[in-house]
């Protein structure tokens, strides 16, 4: 049995889930892979940042936050101000980095990242920031010091992408994906085609939290473009950036194009792609007809879906259906297991 101090980055919707899973989770951590934990810090933007080696009490955390509190309030905790030395001084084996993505840079949770490995952490991330501007720096860097960088939750939460092309499919080499990786236009889209407009789609996704206040990131394609770039650069082995990757959103269509297609069987979606030509790639994001022969014809709502490629499995599709933060926190907490099981 080993006992595990972990650090939190980030304690928004995402962090909140994976403090409740967490706990959810203890007996069968313990039970089943020998993983004791406490959580020895919490860091974030507006409500303070607080370390308390003897483990805080995350319960207190998540009602404090939902209060609009500072965790600082929290009994026996140490606040910090920076967020280098609070990363410095949690004394953690696991860092989770759950900052928001920086889609032009991926700073600063790249260097967030730079720390807690020199700090002899492992780390687990869903932000995608890092993945597609630093994924070989990271790696290395992770590697010399004896740790790992793992972030199964930045694209299509914890459905097992990156897991599977490392442990389940050794030898495999990948030719192409394709498929539908922004669950909010897929939402927005699959509500136009009832009728609703653009812009009372996107109200209506804002209302339920899956779109943010301003959607761009979204209807304009960046998100998908982020993940594409973030799947090149580990899956394929080919740096990408997302300004790299040919890039179209939604915000074109119209209630009445959608549906007139639809009479006819064709459905319109955000559709993520990338073929590799030896070692050039071709990749984009761009509204596409579906036909009901295609897989993705019948993703709706908030539904995702990729197929995969290889050369040696021909075709291989993953669908996750109702993603959310708990979902992106099993993604983390899934890196935590194989990150401590492997070092």
């Amino acid at each position: 049995m080993t006992h595990y101090k972990l650090a939190i980055q980030g304690f928004g919707n995402v962090g909140q889930a994976l403090a409740s899973l967490l706990m959810r989770k203890e007996v069968e951590l313990e039970r089943e892979h020998a993983i004791t934990f406490t959580v020895t810090g919490i860091a974030t933007g507006s409500h303070g940042r607080v370390i308390n080696e003897a483990g805080i009490n995350l319960v207190e955390a998540i009602e404090l936050i939902n209060k609009n509190g500072s965790l600082e309030s929290l009994p026996n905790t140490s606040g910090v101000d920076d967020p280098f030395e609070f990363i410095k001084n949690c004394k953690a084996d696991v860092f989770f980095e759950n900052s928001p993505v920086n889609h032009v840079d991926g700073q600063p949770a790249i260097r967030y990242i730079e720390q807690a490995l020199l700090c002899h952490m492992h780390v687990a991330t869903a932000n995608k920031g890092p993945v597609v501007h630093a994924y070989r720096e990271l790696t290395e860097l992770a590697r010399a010091q004896g740790r790992k960088f793992l972030f199964e939750s930045t694209v299509m939460d914890g459905a097992p992408i990156f897991s599977l092309f490392r442990s389940g499919l050794p030898g495999a080499k990948l030719k192409s994906f394709r498929g539908v990786l922004n669950s909010t236009t897929n939402l927005i889209l699959t509500r136009m085609e009832a009728g609703e407009s653009f812009e009372g789609a996107v109200k209506y996704a804002q209302s339920i939290g899956i779109a943010e206040t301003d959607p761009a990131g979204d209807v304009d394609g960046w998100d998908a473009s982020i993940k594409v770039a973030a799947l090149v650069t580990v899956l394929m082995g080919i740096p990408l950036k997302p300004q790299e990757v040919e890039r179209e959103g939604i915000r074109k269509l119209t209630s009445e194009q959608i549906r007139t297609d639809l009479h006819e069987k064709k459905r319109w979606k955000l559709v993520c792609s990338a073929t590799r030509d030896g070692e050039v790639v071709h990749a984009q994001v761009r509204p596409e007809i579906v036909s009901p022969s295609s897989q993705l014809y019948n993703i709706e709502g908030t539904t995702s879906l990729i197929e995969f490629e290889t050369d040696v499995l021909g075709k291989l599709s993953l669908c996750e259906t109702d993603p959310g933060p708990h979902t992106t926190a099993y993604g983390l907490m899934a890196d935590l297991i194989n990150a401590v099981r492997a070092g």
